[in-house]
């Protein structure tokens, strides 16, 4: 059966893509006091104009995402020379200080990540139905290393509206998922979108230390 996200990307169904960058990220980043240089894990990144935005505030940026198609508009809508080559399962492209990998986020692996601090999941867990989430939210925790920070924007949808991508993560179900490994602090919750009844909350993320 084919990938149902795969499909969105190749028949252009991506209204799930923002035109501007997340004013979300512009107002709270700042605030997470992550050095200039840390590299920025992106799960999940579609072709988010947020990864220009984090790699001209100093991140290099490293953006997993399993649709070539994203990452080709991406490339093509930048400026600037395209690297290729190949690691492992993913074809990897770079792009002056943003790199992206092309592949299955869960195959990405600990090896591949020494060099991440931070992260930015903007529509990664919403993407994922609840089954795959408590998978997600394990895998991510793998590949932070301790005091690892990081935004993480979720989104409600309209009551008794279940449907999905993007799907409902309520902040109990994020509590569930994430506080095994990290630390949460609710930042702000957003309007309701028109039209559809979305509405968007923002959490920051600092990964927990090894248990003692």
């Amino acid at each position: 059966m084919d990938n149902p996200w795969l499909q969105r990307w190749r028949e252009g169904r991506i209204g799930f893509h923002r035109e501007a960058v997340h004013p979300a990220l512009m107002r709270h980043w700042p605030g997470l006091g992550i050095q200039p240089g840390t590299k920025v894990l992106v799960p999940l990144c579609g072709k988010s104009l947020d990864m220009r935005w984090l790699a001209s505030h100093d991140h290099p940026v490293l953006g997993i995402e399993l649709a070539e198609p994203a990452i080709e508009q991406f490339l093509a809508e930048g400026v600037g020379e395209v690297s290729r080559y190949h690691h492992d399962s993913f074809a990897v492209c770079r792009q002056g200080s943003v790199e992206l990998w092309c592949g299955d986020f869960f195959h990405f692996h600990i090896q591949q990540a020494a060099e991440i601090g931070a992260f930015y999941d903007r529509a990664a867990l919403i993407a994922l139905p609840e089954a795959t989430r408590q998978r997600y939210a394990f895998h991510l925790a793998q590949l932070l290393p301790p005091g690892a920070r990081g935004l993480l924007i979720s989104l409600t949808r309209a009551p008794g509206d279940e449907g999905g991508p993007p799907y409902s993560v309520h902040a109990e179900e994020l509590d569930a998922l994430l506080s095994p490994n990290f630390a949460l602090r609710h930042l702000e919750d957003g309007r309701p979108e028109p039209g559809s009844g979305f509405r968007e909350s923002v959490w920051s993320l600092t990964r927990r230390g090894p248990k003692v």
